[in-house]
């Protein structure tokens, strides 16, 4: 991952209190990107998300395609930036179309119909499966960690 992006991590609640203070403090970012397309629409949650930034660290709230603009045009490059999104399938579209992401932390994304469970908070379809390891296979580095203070699971030791 480019120094500056300091971790791009799927958490299905965007913004909460372990996102907000847990992880921000443990990778040292002083800028949370939330990468989502349908927050823009919601009102309400995204009014409660910007009551979860914590003091002294910049929100920014894009669309997927706004945040790989972005990134890539080096309008984050200022930042120690910690990348937010709400499922694998906008983590793809994020490392598939920004170069300097290079891995993955997979956090809650909420178990649906039709999921595979991999560990206590981590559900895949199997496009979703498919996706990881894709990614994989291309050098990214996709790991399931809960909280900071948790050894992290390498994906490829859980995706059958």
């Amino acid at each position: 991952m480019k120094e500056l992006i300091k971790l791009l991590r799927i958490d299905k609640r965007l913004l909460h209190g372990q996102v907000a203070f847990t992880w921000t403090t443990s990778v040292g970012a002083d800028c949370i990107l939330i990468a989502c397309d349908s927050l823009q629409n919601d009102p309400l949650r995204l009014t409660t998300i910007k009551m979860s930034k914590p003091a002294g660290t910049k929100l920014v709230i894009k669309t997927i395609a706004d945040s790989v603009e972005a990134i890539n045009k080096g309008k984050t490059d200022q930042y120690r930036l910690m990348i937010v999104v709400e499922s694998i399938e906008d983590a793809y579209r994020m490392v598939k179309n920004c170069s300097v992401l290079k891995g993955i932390s997979i956090g809650y994304n909420g178990k649906r119909e039709n999921t595979q469970t991999l560990t206590s908070w981590v559900w895949v379809t199997p496009e979703e499966t498919a996706m990881l390891k894709e990614l994989i296979s291309e050098g990214i580095r996709v790991e399931m960690q809960n909280v900071p203070t948790t050894k992290a699971i390498p994906a490829e030791k859980l995706i059958k």
